[in-house]
Order: structure tokens, then sequence, then C-alpha cells
């Protein structure tokens, strides 16, 4: 498909629609929520789930659905910390014995991992130019008994 991605209709309505056009009728609705977290993601990355989740959830930007995107971010941003890790440790540049100072193949790690990163979180609304264009939706009331932080009933 060519040109601009059409933008999720969840995030045009925490817009407040600013094109005025008509949403969509027929579009799937699915259910917000955590996903759980990948199995394979450990260290750093099983971090940064526990850390944003909560935050694109209470937002209203995540669903059950949305686990595989958010995963391959955070393994984005564990990669990126390593990376990072080993630059501050070594330098951004090594010597070798050919030909001399080099750059660093984690600076070239690093900087790929940012820029995968950068496309997730412009993805999630994480960026400070992605967020002003999302309008946050109320605050949900107190649950009502019986109910969790979403609505919906326990045991479900």
């Amino acid at each position: 498909m060519a040109g601009r991605k059409p933008i999720p209709t969840n995030l045009k309505i925490l817009r407040g629609n600013p094109g005025r056009r008509p949403l969509p009728k027929n579009e799937p609705e699915i259910s917000a929520g955590i996903p759980d977290p990948p199995k394979h993601l450990g260290g750093k990355a099983k971090k940064e789930w526990k850390r944003i989740t909560p935050e694109l959830a209470r937002a209203g930007l995540l669903t059950k659905i949305d686990g595989t995107a958010l995963a391959a971010y955070c393994d984005c941003f564990a990669q990126w910390a390593e990376a990072s890790a080993k630059i501050k440790k070594q330098g951004m540049t090594i010597e070798t014995e050919k030909n001399g100072p080099v750059i660093s193949p984690y600076l070239k790690i690093s900087n790929a991992a940012v820029d995968r990163m950068r496309q997730f979180l412009v993805e999630f609304g994480m960026t400070p130019s992605s967020r002003s264009k999302v309008k946050a939706a109320p605050a949900p009331e107190k649950p009502q008994e019986g109910e969790d932080y979403f609505g919906w009933a326990e045991g479900k």
C-alpha cells in the first residue's frame, strides 16, 4: 500500500478525531489489556516490559494482541542498553593492528537499535512528538466492586 499508514481508530479517538472524517464502522474491536510477556524476554528486555506496559495500558494504547510489537521494542531496548554499556566501557573506537582506530561495532549496534526503537516508540505514542498528537482519554472512574481497572469482571 502506497502513501501514509492509516492511523488506528483508537488513536484518532484519543486525538479528538482532528480530521473530522467519519470513523470506520466495521473495524474489529480488540480488548484492551496488558498481554503476557513472551517467555524469551529476559534481563533488561523484561524489565522494560514491566516498566512500560502499565503506562501504555493506563493511556489506553495497549491491547492483548500488541505483545509481539512490544516484545520487539523491548528486545531493541535491551540490545541498545547492552551496546551502550560496552561503548561506555571500551569507548566509541577500538584499536586494530592493521587500520589503527576504527568505529566500535557496538556503536553500530547501538545506532541500529535506536533506529528500530524509535519506530516502535512512535507506533505506541511514546515520543514527545507522537504523544503530542494523542489526547488522553478521561481517567476511568473507580472500578465497581468485582471489576478490575479496565471495568472487566474479575475472573475473566
